[in-house]
């Protein structure tokens, strides 16, 4: 396919720039030029209004262009896992969620894939794939890769997980993150415009991600504040509690723990305080093990290949 190379013998794709030729090695992502998928599923945990009834046809891609040190999917980060799948083979299978009964399909971490998964939505709308597509993402994107997707992407899901500069180089080695992700931000709204729903799901439109960390309730204000004061209501956002620290944290005791209640309900007294009206939230106890996938259930995985 004329898109399995483009930027990606020098690869400039997402704002590490690595400049590694991935037709041959990997870049700083993990992930070589072939796509690997680790896991394709109707998943019920996002949204209401992204998962809605019947589930997110989601599709977690291996690698990851940020690698952040609590990361909840770190068993795929390194982008070994998976199956290689061909751009033909990804449009299938974004036609098979669709026939399964999926509400969307849900591009998760697809950032080091952009050209290929461009080019599979292109074939795949050829063949009447109709269901919104959502770019389900760490926020750490380069505005020209995002322009490769301007007319594909119905929904985006961006993570804004730092402002402060020192907290995003000690947790994810990438002190320049609040300025790669705002401006990606701005070229999501300009792409998507306002929200759209039909009765309770989103078909178009942005929801912001911010998961609240222990200890980081200060950074955690400043992100809603930024957010609030540049886009208002026009955008959603997501206030997670569901931080889970990997089993193993000793260089980071800072963060080996969850987020109490106070913590949380802190940064929400906050965001009501501010006007935050479009805005998710979630209650109870979320940070557990359970709620990150199975990576190797791979039913639809297996129905495509085979």
């Amino acid at each position: 396919m004329h898109t399995m190379n483009m930027g990606q013998k020098h690869c400039t794709l997402c704002p590490r720039k690595c400049t590694v030729d991935r037709t041959k090695t990997s870049g700083y992502c993990g992930a070589k030029s072939v796509v690997r998928v680790a896991r394709a599923s109707l998943h019920m945990w996002e949204e209401p209004c992204i998962s809605g009834q019947n589930g997110s046809g989601t599709i977690f891609f291996s690698g990851c262009p940020l690698k952040c040190v609590f990361c909840q999917n770190r068993s795929i980060a390194l982008g070994s896992k998976g199956r290689k799948l061909t751009e033909v083979q990804l449009s299938e299978l974004f036609l098979l969620l669709q026939e399964k009964g999926a509400e969307n399909i849900n591009l998760v971490t697809p950032t080091h894939f952009v050209p290929q998964i461009a080019e599979a939505l292109g074939q795949a709308k050829a063949k009447k794939l109709t269901i919104p597509i959502v770019y389900n993402t760490s926020g750490y994107e380069c505005v020209e890769t995002l322009r490769m997707l301007d007319g594909l992407i119905d929904i985006y899901l961006p993570d804004m997980k730092y402002f402060s500069a020192q907290v995003s180089a000690n947790y994810s080695n990438a002190p320049d993150y609040f300025e790669w992700a705002s401006k990606a931000l701005e070229e999501m709204v300009r792409q998507t415009g306002a929200a759209v729903f039909q009765k309770e799901l989103m078909k178009q439109g942005v929801i912001v991600r911010h998961m609240v960390m222990p200890g980081c309730t200060k950074d955690s204000k400043a992100v809603i504040k930024y957010l609030y004061e540049t886009y208002g209501n026009t955008i959603y956002m997501s206030i997670m509690n569901q931080y889970t620290p990997p089993e193993k944290m000793k260089n980071f005791p800072e963060i080996s723990r969850c987020v109490t209640r106070r913590e949380y309900e802190k940064v929400i007294d906050y965001a009501v305080d501010l006007g935050v009206e479009n805005a998710f939230i979630q209650e109870g106890c979320t940070a557990k093990e359970s709620f990150i996938p199975d990576f190797d259930d791979n039913v639809y995985l297996d129905e495509i290949i085979l």
